[in-house]
Protein backbone atom coordinates (compact mmCIF):
# COMPACT_ATOMS: atom_id res chain seq x y z
CA UNK A 1 0.00 0.00 0.00
CA UNK A 2 1.81 2.99 -1.15
CA UNK A 3 1.66 6.11 1.56
CA UNK A 4 -0.47 9.07 1.22
CA UNK A 5 0.42 11.85 -1.36
CA UNK A 6 1.53 14.01 1.36
CA UNK A 7 3.30 12.26 3.31
CA UNK A 8 7.08 13.75 3.53
CA UNK A 9 8.44 10.30 4.57
CA UNK A 10 10.19 9.46 1.71
CA UNK A 11 11.46 12.72 0.73
CA UNK A 12 12.90 12.57 3.97
CA UNK A 13 14.32 9.35 4.01
CA UNK A 14 14.58 8.30 0.27
CA UNK A 15 12.17 5.26 -0.60
CA UNK A 16 12.89 1.42 -2.80
CA UNK A 17 10.98 1.31 -6.09
CA UNK A 18 11.03 -2.26 -6.49
CA UNK A 19 10.33 -3.09 -10.50
CA UNK A 20 9.83 -7.01 -10.79
CA UNK A 21 8.66 -8.74 -13.98
CA UNK A 22 9.87 -11.32 -16.06
CA UNK A 23 13.26 -10.85 -18.43
CA UNK A 24 12.42 -8.56 -21.49
CA UNK A 25 9.36 -6.98 -19.85
CA UNK A 26 10.52 -3.69 -19.83
CA UNK A 27 11.79 -3.25 -17.01
CA UNK A 28 15.46 -1.30 -17.75
CA UNK A 29 13.52 0.53 -20.12
CA UNK A 30 10.88 2.14 -17.34
CA UNK A 31 14.60 2.24 -14.66
CA UNK A 32 15.31 4.52 -17.70
CA UNK A 33 12.89 6.58 -18.12
CA UNK A 34 11.84 7.16 -14.14
CA UNK A 35 15.68 8.06 -13.83
CA UNK A 36 15.02 10.46 -16.70
CA UNK A 37 11.82 12.31 -15.09
CA UNK A 38 13.12 12.18 -11.64
CA UNK A 39 16.35 14.36 -12.82
CA UNK A 40 13.97 16.65 -14.89
CA UNK A 41 12.21 17.27 -11.42
CA UNK A 42 15.48 17.24 -9.32
CA UNK A 43 14.79 14.23 -7.62
CA UNK A 44 18.14 12.54 -5.96
CA UNK A 45 17.80 8.78 -7.04
CA UNK A 46 20.18 5.46 -8.48
CA UNK A 47 18.91 2.99 -10.43
CA UNK A 48 19.77 -0.37 -9.78
CA UNK A 49 19.94 -3.18 -12.22
CA UNK A 50 19.97 -6.54 -11.45
CA UNK A 51 21.77 -7.85 -15.27
CA UNK A 52 24.42 -5.33 -13.91
CA UNK A 53 24.54 -6.11 -10.01
CA UNK A 54 24.81 -10.26 -11.29
CA UNK A 55 27.91 -9.15 -13.03
CA UNK A 56 29.35 -7.44 -10.09
CA UNK A 57 27.84 -8.56 -6.24
CA UNK A 58 26.27 -11.23 -7.41
CA UNK A 59 28.78 -12.94 -9.64
CA UNK A 60 29.68 -15.80 -6.92
CA UNK A 61 26.11 -16.91 -7.39
CA UNK A 62 23.81 -19.20 -9.40
CA UNK A 63 20.52 -19.85 -10.14
CA UNK A 64 19.22 -22.00 -7.64
CA UNK A 65 16.21 -20.73 -5.25
CA UNK A 66 18.32 -19.86 -2.09
CA UNK A 67 21.18 -18.05 -4.68
CA UNK A 68 18.49 -16.27 -6.47
CA UNK A 69 16.90 -14.90 -3.08
CA UNK A 70 20.56 -14.49 -2.12
CA UNK A 71 20.69 -12.31 -4.86
CA UNK A 72 18.12 -9.96 -4.16
CA UNK A 73 18.43 -9.47 -0.76
CA UNK A 74 21.94 -8.05 -1.71
CA UNK A 75 20.27 -5.80 -3.70
CA UNK A 76 17.58 -4.52 -1.33
CA UNK A 77 21.14 -4.00 1.30
CA UNK A 78 22.24 -1.85 -1.30
CA UNK A 79 19.06 0.18 -1.94
CA UNK A 80 18.22 0.53 1.36
CA UNK A 81 21.15 2.28 2.25
CA UNK A 82 21.14 4.45 -0.62
CA UNK A 83 16.95 5.12 0.29
CA UNK A 84 18.46 6.13 3.82
CA UNK A 85 20.52 8.93 2.82
CA UNK A 86 17.77 10.45 0.95
CA UNK A 87 17.38 8.80 -2.56
CA UNK A 88 15.06 7.14 -4.30
CA UNK A 89 16.11 4.02 -5.31
CA UNK A 90 14.80 2.08 -8.47
CA UNK A 91 15.57 -1.39 -8.69
CA UNK A 92 14.81 -3.14 -12.18
CA UNK A 93 15.44 -7.09 -10.82
CA UNK A 94 13.23 -10.05 -11.85
CA UNK A 95 12.72 -10.98 -7.95
CA UNK A 96 10.64 -14.09 -9.20
CA UNK A 97 9.68 -15.07 -5.77
CA UNK A 98 6.47 -13.28 -3.86
CA UNK A 99 8.01 -14.24 -0.59
CA UNK A 100 11.02 -12.60 -0.48
CA UNK A 101 9.99 -9.46 -2.14
CA UNK A 102 7.08 -9.69 0.62
CA UNK A 103 9.57 -9.74 3.18
CA UNK A 104 11.80 -7.41 2.29
CA UNK A 105 8.80 -4.91 1.83
CA UNK A 106 8.04 -6.01 5.64
CA UNK A 107 11.84 -5.41 6.55
CA UNK A 108 12.61 -1.78 4.70
CA UNK A 109 12.80 0.93 7.25
CA UNK A 110 12.00 2.98 4.41
CA UNK A 111 8.71 3.20 1.95
CA UNK A 112 8.74 0.20 -0.36
CA UNK A 113 7.09 0.54 -3.55
CA UNK A 114 6.45 -3.06 -5.97
CA UNK A 115 6.06 -1.83 -9.46
CA UNK A 116 4.98 -5.18 -11.56
CA UNK A 117 6.22 -4.39 -15.00
CA UNK A 118 3.54 -6.75 -16.66
CA UNK A 119 4.29 -8.14 -20.41
CA UNK A 120 2.57 -12.09 -21.20
CA UNK A 121 5.29 -14.64 -22.11
CA UNK A 122 4.79 -14.65 -25.64
CA UNK A 123 5.49 -10.82 -25.80
CA UNK A 124 8.92 -11.42 -23.72
CA UNK A 125 9.61 -14.01 -26.08
CA UNK A 126 9.01 -11.76 -29.14
CA UNK A 127 11.26 -9.22 -27.52
CA UNK A 128 14.11 -11.25 -26.65
CA UNK A 129 17.00 -9.25 -26.84
CA UNK A 130 19.65 -11.48 -25.51
CA UNK A 131 18.32 -14.22 -27.32
CA UNK A 132 17.88 -16.33 -23.43
CA UNK A 133 14.05 -17.77 -23.89
CA UNK A 134 15.57 -19.33 -26.99
CA UNK A 135 17.84 -20.50 -25.49
CA UNK A 136 15.82 -21.76 -22.44
CA UNK A 137 13.73 -23.58 -24.81
CA UNK A 138 16.76 -24.98 -26.11
CA UNK A 139 17.27 -26.81 -22.92
CA UNK A 140 20.79 -24.90 -22.76
CA UNK A 141 19.67 -22.30 -19.91
CA UNK A 142 18.09 -24.72 -17.20
CA UNK A 143 16.25 -22.99 -14.28
CA UNK A 144 15.06 -19.82 -16.82
CA UNK A 145 12.14 -18.11 -15.11
CA UNK A 146 9.37 -17.99 -16.80
CA UNK A 147 10.00 -21.31 -19.12
CA UNK A 148 11.13 -24.36 -16.07
CA UNK A 149 11.56 -21.75 -13.27
CA UNK A 150 8.31 -19.68 -11.92
CA UNK A 151 7.37 -16.40 -11.64
CA UNK A 152 5.09 -15.31 -8.89
CA UNK A 153 3.31 -11.66 -10.03
CA UNK A 154 2.80 -9.56 -7.36
CA UNK A 155 -0.66 -10.08 -5.54
CA UNK A 156 -1.29 -6.46 -4.84
CA UNK A 157 1.36 -4.34 -6.67
CA UNK A 158 1.68 -0.74 -5.65
CA UNK A 159 1.50 -0.22 -9.80
CA UNK A 160 0.57 -2.36 -12.23
CA UNK A 161 2.12 -1.11 -15.92
CA UNK A 162 1.22 -3.04 -18.67
CA UNK A 163 4.27 -2.93 -20.85
CA UNK A 164 2.66 -4.71 -24.07
CA UNK A 165 -0.03 -2.19 -24.05
CA UNK A 166 1.09 1.19 -22.86
CA UNK A 167 3.65 3.45 -23.56
CA UNK A 168 7.06 3.87 -21.58
CA UNK A 169 5.84 7.25 -20.70
CA UNK A 170 2.19 6.00 -19.67
CA UNK A 171 4.16 3.19 -17.65
CA UNK A 172 6.32 6.21 -15.88
CA UNK A 173 3.65 8.20 -14.92
CA UNK A 174 1.59 5.60 -13.39
CA UNK A 175 4.97 5.00 -11.32
CA UNK A 176 5.62 8.38 -10.60
CA UNK A 177 1.43 9.06 -9.17
CA UNK A 178 2.35 6.49 -6.35
CA UNK A 179 5.24 8.50 -4.69
CA UNK A 180 4.53 11.02 -2.33
CA UNK A 181 4.27 14.66 -4.05
CA UNK A 182 6.47 15.93 -2.30
CA UNK A 183 9.06 14.07 -4.32
CA UNK A 184 7.77 15.08 -7.31
CA UNK A 185 7.35 18.93 -6.53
Amino acid sequence: MPLESNDPACAASGCIVWLTGLSASGKTTLAEELARALTELGVAHTVLDGDRLRATISRDLGFSRADRKENIRRIFELALADAQRGSVVIIAAISPYRDIREQLRSNSRVPFYEVFVDAPLAVCEQRDPKGLYQRARAGDLKGFTGIDDPYEPPETPDAHCRTDTETVAASCARVLSILPLSLTR
